[in-house]
């Protein structure tokens, strides 16, 4: 019911501000880039989203069906099962659902973009079968998409190789910053979820293992701001996010060897699900992707960032962090559009200066809330996103305030 609001909303503004642009301003141009957003942006959902997506589905769906049938993914959901029975109540112990959560979450915390999406799809699919519900979404669906919009990531290598390109001089100094952000956004949502679901959150397995991950990062970042120059920290990312990917693969072919599965036959029955799940979420891509476009296009983003500048002014605040805003606006937005805002407030400002620094930290604080809604709940037919939004804009927003706190604390 949110998504059909602030669907509705986005075309409901964009008239709006068109109109009185034409009216008041004499803007003749106005609607001719709204219509133009609308035609660009369906063919991008569909050219080079969806039919890209396609491939990375049918492999990585094919790969995922061999690692189930080799036991892989029920040897996963073991080792996960305490801490994610915890946040994950609905699902059964040893569920394979609980392993594809731990696949997904894992390939974003390295960065695995392509690997990602379908790994996540999949773990969603594993959800749907437990939900009743067939068009609602269900609590342990919500957990896991707030838990995505969060954007967890220790690597944020697209961001590093943009500063290298625009010749920041030292490209990795947004690293921590990025980490601690996004670490912040990934925390504040699964606590506001689990708050909202009642779950016990005292738990000494939560506590535990939140411990655990705390301490893991902590040391990472620590070792390589330590041991390591930029350059091999560039080249550690890069190194580690394909071998990953590469080892997936192939200690899943060679699982389901061992076991003597077909390991041919599992492939091409779990890639058939592939093309057919790309299919399935284009029209949802086209409609989310279709609002955003048109609210972008009518220069609401322009004047929600003057409205923000005006008020942090009267308030007597520091508003160098209002240049860098419009990364924040659009990051839950679209992924690519933030990632463009990014490099324009670096070209605008100044690679190594305070906008262009937030810039790159607010791009790595969180992920796409509305393409993510679109894209995970529409692969599975879920009409009714319930709280699902709400809860991904709460992790978005403590994401975008940690990142303006340590923004100053860093580079301030």
């Amino acid at each position: 019911m949110a998504l059909n609001y602030i669907w509705v909303a986005f075309f409901v503004i964009a008239f709006l501000i068109a109109m009185i642009k034409l009216i008041f301003l004499g803007d003749t141009e106005a609607f001719k880039a709204i219509v133009d957003s609308l035609f660009s942006s369906s063919q991008t959902a569909v050219m080079d989203i969806a039919l890209p997506l396609a491939g990375a589905m049918t492999f990585w769906l094919g790969i995922m069906n061999i690692g189930e049938r080799a036991g892989a993914i029920k040897f996963l959901s073991r080792i996960v099962g305490p801490f994610f029975q915890r946040i994950f109540p609905e699902v059964p112990k040893d569920h394979p659902a609980l392993g594809n959560i731990l696949m997904s979450f894992s390939a974003n915390l390295l960065g695995l973009l392509n690997a990602a999406t379908p790994l996540g799809l999949k773990a969603m699919g594993s959800l749907q079968e437990l939900n009743k519900e067939k068009e609602e979404a269900s609590n342990a669906q919500i957990m896991f998409l707030v838990l995505l919009t969060s954007g967890m990531q220790l690597l944020p290598v697209t961001i590093i190789a943009q500063r290298a390109i625009l010749h920041a001089k030292d490209p990795t100094d947004i690293f921590i910053p990025c980490i601690i952000a996004t670490y912040a956004s990934a925390v504040v949502g699964m606590i506001a979820v689990a708050i909202k679901q009642r779950i016990r959150l005292f738990d000494k397995v939560i506590i535990a293992w939140l411990g655990g991950i705390t301490l893991m990062i902590t040391v990472l970042v620590w070792m390589m701001t330590q041991y390591m120059t930029k350059d091999q920290i560039s080249t550690f990312s890069k190194v580690s996010s394909n071998l990953l990917i590469f080892f997936i693969a192939v200690i899943f072919i060679a699982g389901g060897f061992i076991k003597r599965i077909n390991v041919f036959e599992s492939f091409i029955d779990g890639a058939k699900a592939g093309f057919e799940t790309s299919v399935k979420i284009i029209p949802y891509l086209v409609a989310m992707l279709v609002g955003i476009a048109v609210f972008k296009s009518c220069g609401a983003l322009g004047y929600l960032n003057d409205g923000l500048r005006w008020a942090v002014h009267s308030a007597g605040l520091d508003t160098r962090f209002v240049d860098a805003m419009p990364v924040a606006y659009l990051k839950p937005l679209s992924g690519s559009g933030s990632r463009a805002m990014m490099i324009s407030t670096m070209q605008t400002y100044g690679t190594d200066s305070f906008a262009g620094r937030l810039g790159c930290i607010f791009n790595g604080s969180a992920d796409t809330t509305f393409y993510i809604v679109a894209l995970y709940f529409g692969s599975v037919g879920i009409k009714r996103s319930r709280y699902a939004i709400p809860f991904g804009l709460i992790a978005d927003l403590a994401g975008i305030i940690a990142a303006i706190f340590v923004g100053y604390l860093f580079f301030g």
